[in-house]
């Protein structure tokens, strides 16, 4: 089966950019999507310092590490200065989108929403043409990443495969934050 195209961010702000990231102003590179929330334990301890350490590690290559802030919890306490806050006290200098509130009083964000995320952190691997590869909710082994993303960079490099598989999607089990994450509980 042919993955699907990823579903276009709905972003109210970013930070770290000059200008706001689309799916097709990126297009051509590999993109990591890092979805998180500032309280997030699993986030903070794991899944930040995680995508930072991509964004080091790949400098140069054709790949964009993104970070979105998806706030369905708490929203009182993540706003926008906070978040500012959050990004120079832990020295995050990859891109971060805001992710749009959702519509009609949903707590759940849109661009989360268009993921079907479960939770925060989740991962996020979007291939050179835009099609989404893999999601993954929880922290992500560093190795397997490491090589998955090698994986879609070498495509990119030789061009559109054919027969690659729809993306794998790990779920844990629902549940309120603990050292892995912040689950949804609503879904």
């Amino acid at each position: 089966m042919t993955p699907r195209p990823a579903p276009e961010w709905r972003t109210t702000t970013w930070l770290n950019t000059p200008e706001p990231l689309t799916l097709e102003r990126l297009r051509g590179k590999v993109i990591l999507l890092h979805a998180f929330q500032m309280l997030c334990p699993g986030c903070v301890a794991r899944g930040i310092p995680q995508a930072q350490r991509v964004a080091e590690l790949f400098a140069g290559a054709p790949l964009a590490v993104v970070g979105l802030h998806t706030v369905f919890e708490h929203h009182e306490a993540m706003k926008l200065e906070s978040l500012r806050a959050f990004l120079h006290e832990y020295r995050v200098k990859f891109p971060v989108g805001v992710d749009a509130p959702g519509e009609g009083g949903n707590p759940i964000p849109r661009t989360m929403e268009a993921y079907a995320m479960r939770g925060t952190p989740t991962t996020i691997l979007i291939d050179a043409q835009g099609r989404l590869r893999r999601q993954l909710f929880g922290v992500h082994d560093d190795l397997l990443l490491g090589a998955e993303l090698q994986t879609l960079l070498l495509e990119a490099q030789a061009g559109p495969v054919a027969g690659v598989q729809r993306p794998a999607t790990q779920v844990l089990p629902a549940a309120a934050c603990d050292d892995t994450g912040c689950a949804v509980l609503s879904r």
